[in-house]
């Protein structure tokens, strides 16, 4: 995929004109909208909303107080102050990242491809505000702060008029309203509203082609932006590998003879352990750091030393547990651990080779049981901390209720800093895992009940989770079910996914709890935007489990272009997710054909007795610099090509064009070549994921 550097700059400048903040349903302080039992009394919100009834009550005194001299404009700013419970408040309220006091007023000048219902945005409600407020008396008015540089009176006058603040309706105006548009929306007085498109029509087909044979179950892109990628194993071993340009009849180039690090001797691989993520630091090509995830065994390895998951602080006796598949409580732990390519090139971003000794241990926890650890890590595009997923630790229905339990790191997910490491005695008195400190931001700020790692809780094993390229805010993980339904959840702050209580939208009921349901104490559960039956996969046997993929982003299939790919171990299925309308946090999903291209680099084989092309299980997707989006199975690594490459129609593609180059590849790049690996190593592969993804 290299490209001349002109081209590939050009690449880059375009990347540039896309804006992150396009609008969805989040609160002022990142979490996701609540579903209201009863409507707000003072405010007019029903459904879903970022108030619960005492914000409502607070709500209603503040309005009380400014004792606001027109009725007309107390009809106005009434649903001003409404806004903080608006599903979009988080847009409403924020600008270029900067919090407002106010929501964004809606004037007249309306974006031609607004995402916003036309009767909002046409309505220059920031004008008639100004027209029926500009000399009405009120206490505490929230358009007192200046904005934007405009110079206002002292702000801590109590009473004043607008008149006092803004010399006129377009200062007013230039500090508090605004426009409404692909990715932003403005407030007319109203809850806001999105355009209903229509149910989208799903694209024809996937179009695949194989240009690997390994079996892996992760994949990075480099953090160079270059047209390279890491893949690591179960087994515990990374490889260095170059993407070839899509359509360019080359395979991907990688040696497994010469793997980028070998960490074998530290992971513990079995049937449901191994090495499960694998990050690198978003600074990597300065400071060389990059992070593995994976299992150990206590007694075979003296570095596997971390306290058992099972304790009493959330009520649990490990010498009561017993063994599971011969393996005692806690023998088996979960790890984080740093390494470095510092000193093994020039500059980290030409390494292509790692030392294998860790330079710095972040987590090491006991495991319960044998299953449900899920493992992967991720670094947060936006804030840059590292998110980890861990699973309830097994058992049928989560035995222990650890996904519930505010004081357990079983059945969440975990955000951490790993940049700023606090000194032994405060590790110690904070209780942490290891060697992280906690961003002042995560839930616990605000539920002190919470261990402070804890982002979002509720999870039973989540398997494969990724932030969306263009809004990162669309943080989606797919989580496996227990006996019928397969769920794709978006993460939000504090958010709670409702396991073991509800399985999906189901109510659930564990067959064997240690501990009372807690269905009682469980309030604004957040239910799946999309998933399937079991039933759907496969009627016989049932469905493995849900791998998790993206929010396609790449142009090479603009008929796929930002829906969430996401598929099933069984390979048997492919789904293709969406907003409708766009961007209102309402998904659906359906079943999407797929077939790999007859020009494949590497041909494919095919089911016996079917046109579906032999991927076996599929274990997770990945993403490249490009956005292109791949399909890791266990018979090789496949990408999402041009729909045309199989005979599938899509409107918007231009099928006289050619592949548009990528990133360009590293100087070193050219030894690389590509191998097949050893058959042997895909069976074993294959039986071992499973395994370790069966839902039972």
């Amino acid at each position: 995929m290299g490209g001349v550097h002109a081209i590939g700059l050009l690449l880059c400048s375009l990347a540039l004109l896309f804006d992150p903040s396009i609008s969805h349903p989040l609160c002022i302080d990142s979490r996701a909208p609540s579903t209201l039992s009863t409507p707000l009394k003072f405010c007019s919100y029903n459904g879903t909303a970022c108030c619960n009834s005492t914000e409502d009550s607070q709500i209603q005194k503040q309005f009380l107080s400014m004792n606001i001299s027109s009725s007309a404009c107390a009809s106005l700013l009434k649903p001003v102050l409404c806004a903080r419970c608006d599903p979009f408040a988080a847009e409403l309220f924020t600008v270029d990242s900067v919090p407002r006091p106010v929501p964004i007023l809606c004037n007249s000048t309306v974006s031609a491809n607004s995402s916003q219902s036309l009767i909002q945005v046409t309505s220059d409600f920031c004008s008639n505000l100004w027209d029926t407020c500009q000399n009405v008396s009120m206490s505490n008015s929230p358009f007192a702060p200046s904005l934007q540089g405009q110079a206002g009176i002292p702000v801590n006058s109590t009473v004043s008029e607008l008149t006092q603040f803004w010399q006129s309706k377009a200062d007013f105006c230039n500090a508090f309203g605004g426009v409404s548009s692909e990715d932003s929306v403005c407030f007319d007085g109203e809850p806001v509203k999105l355009n209903d498109t229509g149910t989208p029509i799903p694209p024809h087909g996937l179009c695949l082609e194989k240009i690997g044979n390994g079996s892996y179950l992760n994949m990075v892109a480099h953090p160079d932006g270059s047209n390279r990628a890491f893949f690591s194993s179960q087994e515990g071993k990374v490889w260095l590998a170059t993407i070839p340009e899509e359509g360019s009849g080359e395979a991907m180039g990688l040696d497994e003879s010469s793997p980028f690090v070998d960490l074998t001797d530290q992971v513990h691989f079995d049937t449901e352990f191994g090495m499960m993520g694998m990050a690198f630091h978003p600074n990597f090509a300065q400071n060389g750091r990059f992070y593995a995830s994976f299992n150990c065994d206590k007694e075979k390895w003296p570095g596997c030393t971390g306290r058992c998951s099972c304790n009493s602080d959330v009520n649990c006796d490990p010498s009561k547990l017993g063994s599971d598949n011969g393996a005692q409580p806690c023998q088996y732990q979960t790890v984080i651990a740093e390494y470095t390519a510092n000193g093994t090139a020039s500059q980290p971003s030409l390494a292509t080779s790692a030392k294998p000794s860790e330079v710095r241990r972040i987590f090491t926890m006991g495991l319960p049981f044998t299953g449900h650890h899920a493992g992967q890590i991720l670094f947060g595009p936006e804030d840059g901390y590292l998110y980890f997923m861990m699973g309830d630790g097994g058992g049928t229905g989560d035995p222990y209720n650890f996904s519930q339990n505010k004081k357990s790191l079983l059945g969440k997910i975990m955000r951490l800093d790993v940049d700023n490491v606090l000194s032994a005695s405060e590790i110690d008195k904070l209780v942490l895992w290891g060697n992280y400190s906690i961003p002042k931001d995560n839930p616990v700020s605000e539920d002190p009940e919470l261990r402070p790692e804890i982002w979002a809780t509720g999870l039973r094993n989540p398997w494969r989770c990724s932030f969306d390229s263009e809004e990162p805010s669309y943080f989606i993980c797919a989580d496996v079910g227990q006996d019928l339904y397969e769920e794709v959840d978006v993460i939000t702050k504090g958010g709670n996914y409702g396991w073991n209580v509800y399985e999906g939208p189901y109510p659930y009921t564990p067959p064997n709890s240690s501990s009372k349901n807690t269905s009682t104490k469980l309030t604004n559960p957040i239910f799946p935007i999309m998933g399937y039956n079991h039933s759907e996969v496969n009627k016989n046997e049932g469905s493995a489990s849900i791998t998790g993929g993206y929010i396609y982003r790449s142009k090479t299939d603009p008929c796929m272009y930002g829906r969430y790919v996401y598929g099933d171990l069984y390979a048997g299925a492919i789904w293709a997710g969406s907003e409708d309308p766009e961007n209102s946090g309402n998904f659906s999903t359906s079943k999407i054909a797929f077939n790999c291209g007859r020009d494949s680099p590497i041909p494919c084989t095919s089911v016996p007795g079917s046109s579906l092309p032999a991927l076996g299980y599929i274990f997770s997707f990945g993403e490249d610099n490009r956005k292109d989006i791949f399909v890791l199975s266990s018979s090789g690594v496949y990408r999402v090509v041009r729909p045309s490459r199989c005979n599938y129609t899509c409107s918007k593609e231009n099928v006289t064009s050619v592949a548009t180059p990528g990133p360009s590849a590293s100087p070193n790049d050219a030894c690389w070549i590509s191998k097949p690996s050893k058959s042997t190593v895909l069976l074993v592969s294959s039986l071992v994921l499973l395994l370790l993804l069966s839902f039972v």
